[in-house]
C-alpha cells in the first residue's frame, strides 16, 4: 500500500493539470471507490471548474478547483489504497477498465486508476475544507508533532507494541509497513518492543527517527520514485538472505501488529521493563 512519500509522488502526476480548466469528468459511477460520493454532483461542480491547488496528508491527498463563477471551492480527496495511481494522458485519451476517474482538460487528461477498488474518492463543495480533511491528524514534520505529543499517544498505547502503533493512521498518519520498520531500525528498536516501556532517551530517539525517515523517503522516493540508499534496511528486508546493512547479521522476519515485520536481532535487542 502506498505511504507518505509513495503518495506524495502520485500526487505530483497531476500538477500539469494545476490552473487548467477541466472540460470534461468521465467516471465510472457504480465503482466502489466513489462509495457514499454524489458523482452527479461531482461531474457537474467539476465541469468548467479549474484546477487550483493540491496537497498530500499521510496516505491521502486533496486537488481543489475552483467551480466557474462560484464563491465556493471544489474539494477533491482521492486515497489511493493498495493499488491506486495517478497519471497523465494526452487531451484524447479514452478510459480503460480500470481507470476510475479522468479529468479531462485542453491539453491534458488526468487519470485516477485502482485496479483492486481499494481506493476512495471523496467530494465536496463548499467555503471551507470539509471535515474528512480538516479533522486528518497533523503531518509529522510539522511543528503540531512534538515529542510530548509523541510520548503522550505511546502511553495510551502502552500495552501494544511499537510495530502496530507506528501504523495507527490517527497519530502517524503515512507511516505504513516498511517505513514502520526502517524506523525501529534505525532507532534500534525491536518491533515487539512495548510502546509504554521505552524510556526518555528512547523516545527522542523514536522521535529523531520518525522525522527523518518521513523527510528522507519524501526527498528520495516523493521527488521520481528512486530507490533509498544502499544504507538503509529498505533494500534488504525482503532480499533473500538478507542481511542488516549495519552488522552484517542476517535480517528475520515475523507478524507483528497483523503485518510482516523485518528487524535485525543484532541491533534490535527486546528489552525487558
Amino acid at each position: 500500500m502506498p505511504e507518505l512519500a509513495e503518495v506524495e509522488y502520485f500526487r505530483k502526476q497531476w500538477n500539469p493539470g494545476l490552473r487548467h480548466r477541466i472540460e470534461k469528468v468521465l467516471l465510472h459511477p457504480k465503482a466502489r471507490i466513489f462509495r457514499g460520493t454524489n458523482t452527479a454532483q461531482l461531474i457537474r461542480v467539476l465541469t468548467n471548474s479549474t484546477l487550483q491547488r493540491s496537497e498530500a496528508r499521510g496516505k491521502q491527498m486533496l486537488f481543489v478547483a475552483k467551480p466557474h463563477g462560484a464563491k465556493t471551492q471544489a474539494w477533491l480527496g482521492l486515497h489511493l489504497g493498495m493499488t491506486g495511481k495517478l497519471r497523465i494522458e494526452p487531451p484524447d485519451f479514452h478510459p480503460a477498465r480500470h481507470d476510475h476517474l479522468v479529468l479531462r482538460q485542453a491539453k491534458h487528461s488526468l487519470v485516477f486508476q485502482d485496479a483492486r477498488l481499494f481506493g476512495r474518492v471523496l467530494f465536496a463543495e463548499s467555503s471551507d475544507a470539509p471535515a474528512w480533511w480538516a479533522k486528518l491528524p497533523p503531518d509529522l514534520l510539522s511543528s503540531k508533532f512534538t515529542v510530548k505529543v509523541l510520548n503522550q499517544f505511546l502511553k495510551r498505547r502502552a500495552r501494544a507494541p511499537l510495530k502496530a502503533v507506528l501504523l495507527m493512521q490517527e497519530r502517524f498518519p503515512g507511516i505504513g509497513n516498511w517505513m514502520a520498520d526502517e524506523i525501529l531500525w534505525r532507532a534500534a528498536i525491536h518491533p515487539k518492543q512495548l510502546a509504554g516501556s521505552l524510556d526518555a532517551i528512547r523516545i527522542r530517539t523514536l522521535y529523531r527517527e520518525i522525522q527523518f525517515v518521513c523527510r528522507q523517503a519524501l526527498r528520495i522516493i516523493g521527488k521520481d520514485w528512486s530507490d533509498p540508499p544502499d544504507s538503509w534496511l529498505f533494500l534488504h528486508r525482503w532480499a533473500r538472505g538478507g542481511k542488516c546493512p549495519r552488522t552484517g547479521a542476517k535480517l528475520e522476519h515475523a507478524t507483528i501488529g497483523g503485518r510482516t515485520t523485518c528487524w535485525s536481532p543484532a541491533r534490535q535487542k527486546l528489552r525487558t521493563t
